[in-house]
């Protein structure tokens, strides 16, 4: 499949599906290949934490753009699955950031608010709906990231981050977000409160180690999307230095290791 507005639509079913998407993030060629050839992967999804991190930048648009659309690039030209693209809060521009990963092979993409005006939160959300159709794939999957959790002021209550958290992914969806994203919102009782707020297949959340609950848990709470942004990479680097101390220890190298390269 190489045409973008139907590998969109694809990506757009699979969200909408009865079904939770998983996507494991893929932060360059090789990764995202050892991802696509796992059975029942339908998807790829990047982390900008990932990939500045493979650069050796901090996460927060430290990374600049071209180097972070070139590595997407090459990504979505290994993997034959439908792409979507952390662009973080759009590089000051989201609809030309938009532009831009859909050139590079994107299909969807995460942007986040980082807690700004609402008015401006929506514009830009407006901005790359806008630039997507424009560029013939009206079936962007964009994830409207709020950053009420992550950005909770020190002390505020559960319940006002949950409803500050509603309030905001209800502005992205009413102009047009197909999903939304809520890192950190974890708790059963607070995914239930926000689906139930929100309605069922339109919240993506993030897998956190220790922290999140099980996939099939969250699927019967009716959450799209559960997706894993550094944290596969972190599995990796872990197994990488947890074999370097054996190795120096006077061990070998893990017995099981495949040759997946």
């Amino acid at each position: 499949m190489t045409d973008p507005a139907a590998k969109a639509t694809t990506l757009l079913d699979l969200h909408r599906a009865p079904e939770l998407l998983l996507l494991a993030n893929a932060w360059d060629v090789v990764s995202a290949q050892v991802v696509a050839a796992v059975e029942g992967t339908k998807a790829i999804a990047t982390p900008s934490h990932g990939i500045a991190a493979t650069f050796g930048y901090a996460d927060g648009e430290q990374i600049p753009l071209d180097l972070h659309l070139d590595m997407v690039a090459r990504i979505a030209s290994a993997v034959d699955l439908p792409l979507t693209m952390d662009m973080e809060a759009g590089y000051g521009d989201a609809g030309e950031t938009t532009r831009r990963a859909i050139a590079a092979g994107a299909v969807g993409g995460n942007l986040e608010d980082q807690m700004k005006p609402l008015e401006e939160s929506v514009a830009a959300v407006e901005a790359s709906l806008r630039a997507a159709r424009d560029a013939g794939v009206p079936d962007f999957v964009l994830n409207a990231r709020t950053d009420a959790f992550t950005r909770a002021p020190e002390g505020q209550s559960p319940e006002d981050t949950i409803a500050e958290a509603v309030r905001r992914s209800k502005a992205y969806l009413e102009v047009g977000a197909p999903v939304v994203f809520i890192p950190r919102l974890a708790q059963r009782e607070h995914v239930e409160a926000v689906v139930g707020e929100l309605g069922r297949g339109v919240v993506t959340l993030i897998s956190i180690p220790g922290t999140s609950l099980p996939a099939r848990e969250l699927e019967a709470l009716g959450v799209a999307r559960l997706s894993t942004g550094p944290f596969t990479q972190r599995v990796a680097l872990t197994a990488l230095q947890d074999a370097t101390t054996e190795l120096l220890a006077g061990g070998v190298l893990p017995p099981g290791t495949r040759a997946l390269n």
